[in-house]
């Protein structure tokens, strides 16, 4: 199953600023629940969302790469606790590489979580083909 990755905002060819995209289409493009973004900003995952003259939400390009990535190390079982200690990191600035790379290198033990799945779905797969086995002889289906 693959994560759903926000898609770029397009800017304007003329050169007007681009006004973002409102929750709902955000919510869309990469399948976060409104509720969801919501609870980003407020947990500070994500900085404070501009927002139109009615006070709408509207996300920029950069908004959405950042959500791509949050999705992506939340995919890899990164705790919000952490992704709130990268995304305060990262608004440190690049005094704070050295740290963001700690994390990030320290989170890289999903490799072992991975090889812990193949493991299991290879258990699964071996428990599949045997109640097939036991299913076609009931019926013989084996049977030429």
């Amino acid at each position: 199953m693959t994560s759903p990755v926000a898609k770029a905002v397009d800017p304007d060819p003329k050169g007007v600023p681009d006004p973002g995209l409102p929750i709902a289409e955000v919510a869309q493009r990469t399948g976060l629940s409104k509720d969801t973004l919501r609870y980003y900003e407020k947990a500070g995952l994500i900085e404070a969302v501009d927002r139109s003259s009615a006070g709408q939400r509207r996300y920029a390009t950069t908004d959405l790469d950042w959500l791509a990535f949050l999705m992506r190390m939340r995919a890899t079982g990164m705790s919000i606790a952490d992704m709130q200690r990268f995304a305060e990191l990262r608004r440190k600035g690049s005094s704070s590489v050295t740290d963001r790379l700690e994390l990030l290198t320290g989170h890289r033990d999903v490799q072992r979580h991975i090889a812990d799945l193949q493991g299991d779905l290879q258990v699964l797969d071996i428990k599949i083909a045997h109640y097939q086995g036991l299913l076609d002889e009931q019926t013989g289906t084996d049977q030429p």
